[in-house]
């Protein structure tokens, strides 16, 4: 096509958006921004429209739509600003969308990332919980389509990367044996275990490596982050959970590895920034500058792996659990997980009653065949009330 593509940001104001915003600033004659989606932060979102000048803003909350709507007009920008999440949908369907970054966090980015796989974008997926509630469902719709997915997270993006030439995720690809997702292990790698039931959510925020949000940030500190990319990849490469590895690599510069039937062992390593995946996907099947500098392999030193602590990170085992598992226990395992790293991030349940809500719910609500849509909402919801009403009872104890 010619001329610059459009791209629908979802999720603009958190770190991926703003990330995929600062590639995008690089290379105005490929790329235009066409749509911005957030919850509530209409004041980022109004700086945004400002200096990008997309067609429109779409805002979940109403009253901050209503705020963003009123800063725009004063300005005089042409940007127009809707709200709620069917506009969300309605807009990365637009005829100026070709792609669409889904980074909403949670399970809110559902609906719109399958809006956008229906009408036949480019979907770059950084909302990892939509393919975890609802995988097989969403790749079917790929297919259906005839689209893209193209994940940003660094791992499975880092697998993308070294896989064989012509490869789309969704597909088995031949000759791989195995893919191997690399985790840091968080802030908690060699913490005392006896100290983590008490750890603050500041601590568990304050990744080594990484700059994310806070959700994002704790899921890495329990390494559940790290679980539902096992079920992520499980859909993306068309593998069983029991060929997906996780290694620890505290540097963070291999980003993941693919294994060959030969023999080969291929690693993507770049830069601990999302800047890179989020250009390579942009541009795919070419490359563009991202703004991150290449490593100095001379300057590295030492890189180091080692095995997952299944003690010190029980959550990746219960993920695992339920990607054997199939159906509806990712969907529950994902609702469960979200319910709970809030209640620890209100300093309502600790650290380690984390993964004790997650393993209840799952013990309590067995895992049933996904048919529809409405069969991942269900088991949201039910995941959702039941993780409340076992944290209520014991907020005291955590506080």
């Amino acid at each position: 096509m010619s001329g610059p593509r459009g791209i629908a940001i979802l999720g603009s104001t958190g770190s991926v958006g703003r990330s995929t915003l600062a590639v995008v600033g690089l290379h105005p004659e490929r790329f235009r921004v066409a749509m911005l989606g957030a919850r509530s932060s209409w004041q980022l979102v109004v700086e945004q429209a400002r200096r990008f000048e997309p067609d429109i803003v779409v805002l979940v909350d109403p009253e901050a739509a209503r705020q963003a709507r009123a800063a725009l007009e004063s300005c005089g920008s042409k940007t127009r600003v809707e709200c709620g999440v069917e506009a969300l949908a309605a807009a990365v369907a637009g005829d100026n969308v070709h792609m669409v970054m889904a980074a909403i966090v949670g399970a809110a980015g559902l609906l719109p990332t399958l809006a956008a796989v229906r009408a036949a974008k480019r979907v770059l997926l950084a909302n990892k919980e939509a393919l975890v509630m609802a995988g097989l469902l969403l790749m079917d719709e790929v297919r259906r389509a005839g689209t893209e997915i193209i994940p940003i997270d660094s791992e499975h993006n880092a697998i993308f990367q070294c896989m064989p030439a012509n490869y789309l995720p969704g597909d088995a690809a031949r000759g791989v044996t195995r893919v191997i997702l690399t985790a840091s292990g968080g802030p908690f790698r060699v913490t005392d275990l006896a100290r983590l039931p008490h750890v603050t959510p500041d601590e568990a925020c304050d990744h080594p490596k990484w700059k994310m949000g806070r959700k994002i940030s704790v899921d890495s500190a329990t390494l559940m982050n790290k679980g539902l990319e096992v079920i992520e990849a499980t859909l993306l490469f068309g593998l069983p959970e029991s060929q997906v590895d996780v290694v620890v690599h505290p540097q963070s510069l291999v980003h993941s590895l693919v294994a060959y039937a030969d023999g080969s062992l291929l690693a993507q390593l770049g830069a601990p920034d999302m800047r890179t995946p989020i250009a390579q996907a942009l541009a795919w099947p070419e490359r563009v500058a991202s703004g991150v500098q290449s490593l100095d392999m001379s300057q590295i030193g030492r890189l180091d792996f080692e095995p997952p602590d299944h003690v010190r990170f029980p959550s990746l085992g219960l993920a695992r659990a339920a990607a054997r598992a199939g159906g509806t226990a990712p969907a529950v395992l994902n609702a469960a997980n979200e319910v709970a790293v809030q209640a620890f991030l209100d300093r309502r349940l600790n650290f380690t009653g984390i993964a004790t809500v997650i393993d209840k719910v799952l013990q309590r609500l067995d895992s049933s065949p996904v048919k529809a849509l409405g069969d991942v909402f269900d088991a949201d919801a039910a995941a959702r009330r039941l993780a409340a009403a076992l944290i209520e009872p014991s907020a005291g104890a955590f506080a």
